[in-house]
């Protein structure tokens, strides 16, 4: 979708929806599954929150990992646009080999991962950029490129291979500086400006690519509290303007405030969070870090409550971790 007419989009699928006025992810769609049974329903694999969207990330029955080490088996996900799908896990539990597999950095180890309708090995990089974009973690830069250069890299995979920057390729940039805000740095050097401006400028490079689906690992890492909530207020803006979104953190009340659905990676194995009440998500969260579930609740922030309605008080727990694949 083209950033300068990002504000058109969405208004068919989705008008009326405001994402700043939902009060959570649809956590509670679904009920009535034994979590201790492992055959849930695959909800991992929906499309979309209203389910107006066929996945443009399709991933079934995949094995990732590296020669000789797997890391996870068995693991089915799909990503569409109009949706924050959020990945929770612990450190080493494959977040980042998982993300590789999908953007085709790395092959799988077995199953497949569809982009659209095709095999994503059999895209070139320079298409599957066009659908695909991919936000690391912001990092300190080597080179002096200014902050519009760095922008104007995500062009690449609107140029032709021996072609520069269009007049056009440079709007398009510009109007992604400005969308994240940041239109004041253009001329500044990268290496010069904060952690929370890199992290800004390398979202506004990925949406220069005009992609479907953007993928984001970690992307409020190390920044301050108020760079924090002005990312989480991008991707909420970017969903709205038909992206998709697969991210991965490590605070799940930003998971809670952005996704439309969350799902928990542990012991290389994929499962939904299905909860509408604050206690099973402590639970589920304890189960998925391996702590107490006293001290989940004493580490959260006091405004977590707020992101789920309780709905479960009068009957029973209405939480389940629902594997995400089917090994009958």
């Amino acid at each position: 979708m083209s950033p300068q007419r990002a504000t058109q989009a969405d208004s068919g699928s989705r008008a009326g929806s405001d994402p700043a006025s939902r009060p959570g992810p649809d956590l509670a769609s679904r009920s009535g599954t034994d979590p201790a049974s492992g055959s849930g329903s695959d909800i991992a694999s929906g499309s979309g929150r209203d389910g107006g969207d066929a996945p443009m990330i399709r991933a079934r029955d995949l094995g990732i990992g590296y020669p000789g080490r797997e890391v996870g088996s068995g693991l089915t996900l799909d990503v569409s646009r109009h949706e924050v799908l959020c990945l929770l896990g612990p450190n080493g539990s494959g977040k980042s080999t998982l993300f590789k597999t999908l953007l085709g950095l790395i092959p799988a180890l077995s199953g497949q991962v569809l982009v659209g309708d095709r095999p994503v090995s059999r895209w070139s990089r320079q298409e599957l950029a066009r659908q695909l974009a991919y936000v690391p973690q912001a990092q300190d830069g080597t080179f002096g490129f200014t902050v519009l250069d760095v922008v104007l890299m995500g062009r690449s995979a609107r140029m032709g291979q021996f072609s520069g920057p269009s007049a056009h390729d440079r709007d398009v940039a510009r109007q992604c500086l400005e969308q994240m805000g940041i239109a004041g740095l253009a001329r500044r050097r990268y290496t010069e400006i904060s952690g929370g401006e890199r992290q800004l400028a390398l979202i506004a490079r990925a949406l220069a690519q005009e992609p479907a689906i953007m993928v984001m690992d970690e992307p409020t890492a190390s920044l301050d509290f108020g760079n924090q909530m002005r990312v989480l207020e991008h991707i909420r803006n970017m969903r709205q303007q038909g992206v998709g979104i697969l991210l991965c953190t490590h605070q799940p009340d930003h998971a809670l405030q952005v996704a439309d659905r969350i799902v928990l990676l542990k012991h290389g194995r994929l499962r939904s969070l299905e909860c509408s009440a604050s206690r099973d998500v402590i639970d589920s969260l304890a189960w998925l870090y391996d702590l107490k579930p006293e001290i989940v609740e004493a580490a959260l922030p006091a405004s977590f409550r707020g992101l789920i309605p309780d709905a479960g008080q009068a009957g029973g727990p209405i939480c389940q971790m629902e594997e995400t694949h089917d090994n009958q």
